[in-house]
């Protein structure tokens, strides 16, 4: 991977409910009876955090997401400050899952809560009991209705997102680009002269780039669809070329880049390029739906 390349994160799932539906293969707890009252208390509503489209997130959800969120920086060993508002970004995430559930919904799409009754249970038997199961979800802070809620959403979101995604083929159009870094405006002025005079591109990238990773393949940084490179100065003066040609001198944080098109047609996606695309088609629609939808935040920033 060259110093460009995007590097992805990590997929799509939302809030790192992934580990609990992993150990999903280990289900519904089913909570001990309790004495029915002898009167039914005026039932008081509870705090949110926000609101989206009228739908609430509770104020205790989004703490403990905070907290499983600290918790699992703390194993990481990062240091919160250097997260910035973490806790908005906790809250976005929660919007953002709330938006593709109700798309889920929207689209008819809909949530088999007996299956996840019987894959809680099973969890719970697989853990040593509904007794282990109530320890770990405490030590998670998750209550029986919490878990059943982030799962639900966690559920409908990802289904949203396949619907969203399905038609990104795994064909697209895409460029075949290589490029030379320098450190210095003279120095690429030099090797454009070079490259003027004819001289091999690829032999003056193995000579010259700053691009460690490339360097040895000419400058060749592969196959990638529009707004893929981390440095979006040579991603869009590799889409503004035609095969063949060859770029002005374009100046970016890294330093200073000549970049040549070696070829532009349809391509089999890479893996990271065609999650890319995906998760870009995720964001899209997201950002129309948060344009569009009436959120209210509740919790102080």
């Amino acid at each position: 991977m060259g110093i460009i390349r995007r590097r992805m994160k990590r997929s799509l799932a939302p809030l790192g409910l992934s580990l609990l539906l992993a150990a999903c293969t280990v289900g519904p707890i089913v909570p001990s009876p309790s004495p029915t009252p002898t009167a039914i208390p005026t039932a008081t509503p509870e705090p949110l955090a926000a609101q989206v489209n009228g739908q609430g997130i509770l104020l205790a959800d989004y703490e403990d997401e905070v907290a499983r969120f600290e918790a699992a920086q703390a194993l990481l060993g990062t240091d919160l400050a250097s997260l910035g508002d973490y806790r908005r970004q906790v809250l976005q995430a929660l919007i953002d899952r709330l938006l593709l559930t109700q798309g889920a919904v929207e689209a008819g799409r809909s949530f088999d809560e007996a299956a996840v009754d019987a894959e809680l249970e099973a969890v719970a038997q697989a853990r040593g009991g509904s007794e282990a199961m109530g320890a770990w979800m405490a030590e998670n802070r998750y209550t029986l209705g919490s878990l059943k809620r982030a799962l639900r959403e966690d559920q409908l979101s990802a289904m949203m997102i396949e619907d969203i995604t399905q038609s990104i083929d795994e064909n697209a159009e895409q460029v075949r680009a290589a490029h030379i870094l320098v450190a210095s405006r003279p120095e690429a002025e030099d090797l454009q002269a070079e490259l003027s005079a004819g001289a091999d591109f690829a032999v003056l990238a193995r000579e010259a780039s700053l691009d460690a990773s490339t360097r040895p393949a000419g400058g060749d940084l592969g196959w990638f669809p529009p707004g893929y490179l981390l440095v979006s100065e040579v991603d869009q003066a590799a889409w503004a070329l035609g095969p063949g040609e060859t770029s002005d001198i374009i100046e970016s944080a890294l330093g200073y880049h000549i970049v040549r098109v070696l070829e532009r047609r349809d391509h089999p996606l890479r893996p990271d390029a065609l999650r890319f695309l995906r998760e870009q088609a995720v964001v899209v629609w997201l950002q129309t739906r948060r344009a569009t939808a009436p959120v209210e935040i509740f919790v102080a920033p």
